[in-house]
């Protein structure tokens, strides 16, 4: 009776069997096929074909086998797959622009950037690279776990040492079921440099890295192709949650031709964009008019680097038509960043997960340990084994006539190694040894070298339980070796970060730095470099500072960072505000540019104060005084939304204008100073905290024809500095004023005489700091507060600066050096006056 098929058929859930199987696929996917080991960043078809090579003595230093020869090797033995996915493998890391440093030195066609495929295998020939080599060195010191092929009859590495970290060095990319992986390559310098700043802070420090110490060394992927990433922002998220997207734009140049025509040429490319394949699509949207300007395109790269030619009609502007380029087609690509990769869960089960580029960084130390480790213990072992023998061969030698005298009166060689063995208790391998030693041991020279190699290796056998024993010393060994590899190896970067105008503003492109603010009688302003000044003696002329219009001088010269608000306070009591950079720099002898040009003030509004501000900090104030002797204190929180048509800052009396103000925190005392001479001091803590659009109360009673001529805070030095219009000045120390109840007239602190006349600016500051003085001739002289007498209050002071007849001083600034310089060095450090009263 024949068996009826349809007795042998089953039943079975489609659904749960499709679930079962699909699984089962999906995993055989993720684990053996599509995703790297986070250890040596190698998928198995990339480790087999690798570890082929070197079973197959494919060396660097021996000559390129046929890739036919390999493939077939690394098919039989170990991937039992269709050949074409390994050759591609093969391929794939032998070509410079796919692999950031190539483990496999191809030698035939391989392909090429424009996307052409290589050779069929059996044209092309291949070896190991020299840096693979790293990849596989020590891998018969039982430095990785093995197992059984897939026909059980050759083993096979589980992973490789891999003493490079090549899962971030070459990068990888795979697709597999319900997951992908897409890694881009970096420079090797940089990431050797990570992972020696982790072994540092683990042996130095005793603690673990923070990701922002790696993104410090790191700076970005580094593609073979070279290019340029647009801004950090992508880099850094990738780096810190594993995913990420990155702009990179090719690398361009736009050249003037003689005939008046423009074009524009691509030097590198972003990573993975096919050449040829460009090259059409900038020919379609050519003749599908979407681009216009564009003449011709011609590629004209050869063996000394790529270049495509892309020209221009005469009347083309070239930067919109490049602009139109990174619009429309892959001169400009997003790299998306997925950092998936297969981790260990337990010895033999590998679970994928993404990770950022710390964690990366761990799982490859952590591997690295562990192999350095079971080398050292491989090497112990040998070493130990070796010594043992020799420790018997000495035996010998000490012995040698009664072991010569055994041994001929033995049957055999068994009887003359258990005589042995029992006359000098020694092992049956030491036995052995000493059985098999030829003659020529017996001489001196043959004995000397057996005693020397018995010293070398006792002593290696120190050094290796050393470092086993000590977890500092086996990272030591790791940080030697791979620094050894990147010395050996490392290379310039490739790929440049540049900006993101979508990631950056104006403030971000602008150095943030000290500069010079300078301003005139007639609103004229203009921002300098604080290296247009050098210091002079008490005494001299000064240096020309700005060019101005007749009868204009400067009257405020500020110090500040480019990055701070600069607050502008006018004589009606309104205030502005501008950034520092936003003011046009110019030079030392420019007049400026008009105020009013920048500011939107009203016909009668002049500036009569300025102030910078970093940061508008609760628990702090701006103190405001006029030249009527009026005070005020207002929160500079008050005055965070400045508008750009001004905001009240104060409301005026009539007659009365706004002349100084001052950052406070309730904790200073106040000093007036009057143009007469007089002064008074007194605690701001007597001027209570108004809103912005206040009066303010009598902080100085003066008298008739008098006027407040400036404000200081004590704790801005420990000196007064009092110049008059004539050029006469003097420091007094503070000590000498009292502190009075706010209202008051106070007390003389200058004697005004017709040689000086009348008192035209205060500073309070200390011996080491220098001022500025202008004239109204537009004349500024640099001096060092310590060339200044220290006078009583009622004195006139010496000769600070040489005005001439009808010329006279017109403001002073004070500058603060960090350390104490010669008169002719250049001003390195500036900053504001406002500064120094906030810290």
């Amino acid at each position: 009776m024949e068996d009826n098929i349809f007795d042998k058929v089953h039943e079975r859930d489609l659904k749960k069997t499709m679930e079962k199987f699909y699984i089962d696929y999906a995993m055989s996917v993720i684990a053996s096929r599509a995703l790297p080991d986070v250890r040596d960043g190698l998928k198995p078809v990339q480790r087999r074909v690798l570890y082929s090579m070197i079973e197959l003595n494919n060396g660097p230093d021996k000559p390129h086998r046929k890739c036919a020869r390999i493939v077939g090797d690394t098919m039989g033995k170990y991937h039992p797959h269709g050949d074409s996915s390994i050759y591609g493998a093969l391929v794939n890391m032998a070509q410079e622009w796919s692999t950031r440093y190539p483990l496999v030195d191809g030698h035939g066609n391989f392909g090429s950037v424009d996307g052409d495929g290589a050779a069929a295998m059996r044209y092309t020939e291949a070896r190991l690279s020299r840096i693979s080599m790293e990849m596989l060195a020590d891998i018969n010191k039982d430095t990785v776990d093995f197992q059984p092929n897939f026909d059980e009859t050759e083993k096979e590495p589980t992973v490789l040492p891999s003493r490079i970290p090549n899962l971030l060095v070459n990068g990888t990319t795979g697709i597999a079921v319900g997951m992908a992986t897409n890694i881009p390559p970096h420079n090797l310098r940089e990431v050797v440099s990570a992972v020696v700043k982790i072994i540092d802070n683990r042996i130095l420090e005793n603690r673990e890295t923070e990701i922002e110490e790696i993104l410090k060394i790191i700076k970005g992927p580094d593609f073979p192709t070279g290019a340029i990433i647009l801004g950090t922002k992508g880099i850094e998220e990738a780096y810190r949650t594993g995913r990420g997207k990155i702009r990179v734009r090719a690398v361009t140049e736009i050249e003037s031709m003689p005939n008046g025509k423009s074009r524009i040429l691509v030097h590198e490319l972003p990573y993975m964009v096919n050449k040829a394949r460009l090259i059409e699509k900038i020919a379609e949207l050519v003749r599908d008019k979407k681009i216009d300007g564009i003449t011709g395109i011609t590629d004209e790269s050869s063996r000394e680097g790529m270049r495509i030619n892309i020209e221009l009609r005469r009347d083309a502007n070239a930067n919109v038509v490049l602009n139109q380029l990174f619009k429309h087609t892959q001169l400009q690509d997003t790299y998306g960043v997925i950092m998936l990769a297969l981790v260990g869960t337990e010895p033999t089960r590998m679970q994928p997960k993404v990770m950022n580029i710390l964690e990366i960084l761990q799982h490859y130390i952590r591997h690295q340990e562990d192999v350095v480790t079971r080398r050292t213990k491989y090497d112990l072992n040998k070493a130990e084994e070796r010594a043992h023998i020799l420790q018997g061969l000495l035996i010998a030698l000490d012995n040698i006539d009664e072991v010569i005298k055994i041994i001929r009166g033995s049957a055999n060689t068994q009887a003359a190694k258990a005589a042995l063995m029992e006359r000098f208790a020694l092992s049956d391998a030491q036995a052995q040894a000493i059985v098999d030693m030829r003659l020529r041991t017996l001489t001196g020279l043959e004995r000397e070298k057996l005693e020397n190699e018995y010293a070398e290796l006792m002593k290696r056998i120190g050094e290796l339980k050393a470092i086993l024993a000590d977890e500092n010393l086996l990272l030591g060994v790791i940080r030697k070796e791979i620094s050894e590899i990147a010395d050996k190896y490392g290379d310039e970067r490739r790929t440049s970060i540049g900006f993101d105008e979508f990631d950056i503003s104006t403030e971000d492109l602008i150095p943030d730095e000290n500069v010079v603010i300078a301003m005139t009688k007639l609103g004229y302003i203009k921002r300098m470099t604080v290296d247009n000044f050098k210091s002079q003696n008490r005494g001299g002329k000064g240096i020309k500072g700005m060019q101005t219009l007749e009868d204009d001088y400067i009257t405020e010269l500020l110090m500040m960072n480019t990055h701070s608000y600069i607050m502008f306070f006018t004589n009606t009591g309104r205030v502005y505000r501008l950034k520092g950079y936003e003011i046009p720099e110019a030079s030392r002898t420019a007049r400026g540019t008009a105020i009013v040009n920048l500011l939107q003030l009203a016909a009668d509004e002049k500036i009569t104060a300025t102030i910078s501000i970093k940061e508008f900090t609760e628990g702090q104030y701006l103190f405001m005084a006029t030249r009527k002797g009026i005070v005020k204190k207002t929160p500079v929180t008050d005055y965070v939304n400045v508008r750009k048509g001004g905001l009240a800052a104060m409301t005026l009396r009539e007659d009365d204008e706004l002349i100084e103000v001052k950052r406070t925190n309730d904790e200073k005392d106040i000093f007036l100073v009057t143009k007469y001479g007089m002064c008074i001091r007194f605690h701001e803590t007597d001027v209570r905290s108004t809103g912005r659009v206040s009066m303010g109360v009598i902080g100085m009673t003066l008298s008739d024809g008098d006027e407040v001529v400036g404000m200081q805070l004590d704790t801005q030095g420990k000196y007064l500095l009092t110049v008059s219009e004539k050029g006469m000045g003097k420091l007094t120390d503070l000590n000498e004023f009292t502190a009075q109840i706010r209202g008051g007239k106070g007390v003389k602190c200058y004697k005004i005489m017709e040689k000086t006349g009348n008192v035209v600016g205060v500073k309070i500051l200390n011996k080491e700091n220098e001022i500025l003085l202008i004239n109204t001739e537009g004349i500024v002289i640099r001096i060092a507060c310590e060339d200044i007498s220290i006078l009583g209050r009622v004195t006139s002071g010496v000769k600070l600066m040489d005005v001439g007849e009808d010329i006279k001083v017109a403001s002073i600034a004070r500058v603060k050096e960090e350390s104490n310089k010669s008169d002719e060095d250049m001003l390195k450090t500036m900053e504001t006056e406002l500064e120094e009263e906030s810290k």
